[in-house]
């Protein structure tokens, strides 16, 4: 009997250890996402200004999304999400134009509107790849062009990479064909925040 007693006591034991963990685990997770939403989410917005157009790049943490998708009530979800895709990184990719005007238009692109919303959203993935402190080349495997329907003074696309080293100190190289500036590098050396 007092066996049986001495086993349940240790059971319990466990269990309460078990369940404290799991409390830390949660609130580590909770501390660690908010910290990175104090921190303002994004990397520094990178910015090179060419006649009147700026084009400005941000590294976003693949968290963001995630959370996003997700919701706060789902953090360890959250977390186990971004373990398998750590090694993809989404860049958000901005074009303005000093006098706030619609930047697809014929007048700055040299092609009529539509052929430019087609460009903007299938083929201009091919114009930017990824350069690592390794010196390896990762092409863009992926965009997303916002519409904003004239609403917006800027355009914005969403551009995604596979299989990059959480590690590595990036640079986006840019080779412009739609606005014919030429080639641009941002290079983020600001690494990810680490969770």
């Amino acid at each position: 009997m007092k066996e049986l007693i001495s086993l349940i006591l240790v059971l319990i034991f466990f269990c309460s250890c078990n369940e404290n963990k799991k409390e830390e685990d949660l609130s580590s997770l909770e501390f660690r996402y908010f910290n990175l939403e104090n921190a303002g989410w994004k990397s520094r917005v990178e910015t090179q200004k060419i006649d009147n157009m700026a084009f400005k790049a941000t590294l976003v943490p693949i968290q963001y999304y995630i959370l996003k998708g997700k919701g706060r009530e789902e953090l360890q979800a959250v977390d186990s999400i971004y373990e398998k895709n750590k090694r993809e990184r989404v860049v958000e990719f901005i074009f303005e134009h000093d006098s706030e005007e619609d930047v697809l238009e014929s007048k700055f692109t040299n092609q009529d509107y539509k052929s430019a919303i087609e460009y903007m959203s299938f083929a201009i993935e091919k114009d930017f790849y990824l350069v690592t402190s390794a010196n390896d080349t990762i092409k863009c495997s992926g965009v997303l062009h916002e519409r904003n329907y004239k609403i917006t003074p800027y355009t914005k696309i969403m551009l995604f990479f596979s299989d990059v080293n959480p590690n590595d100190k990036l640079q986006l190289v840019y080779k412009d064909v739609l606005y014919s500036k030429g080639s641009m590098k941002f290079s983020f050396t600001d690494p990810i925040l680490n969770l």
